[in-house]
């Protein structure tokens, strides 16, 4: 699992569970970018944008954890 900080929240990323449905991408382009490494960019939107996108997420594989 990878981390990626913004703010008080962590974005937690579950390579093994992505089923690869893109939600986040749709929701969120200006932070998940599967094409950069790394693929996670927090200050590409607002707290509660990612909070949002992340919680669409179908296979778990994007969580949030809070400070």
């Amino acid at each position: 699992m990878k981390e990626y900080q913004k703010d008080d929240i962590k974005i937690v990323w579950n390579q093994e569970l992505c089923k690869h449905a893109a939600e986040c991408v749709k929701g969120s382009p200006g932070v998940f970018k599967p094409k950069d490494r790394p693929w996670i960019n927090p200050e590409g939107a607002s707290k509660e944008e990612i909070i949002a996108t992340v919680a669409k997420c179908p296979s778990g594989a994007l969580s949030i954890k809070k400070d």
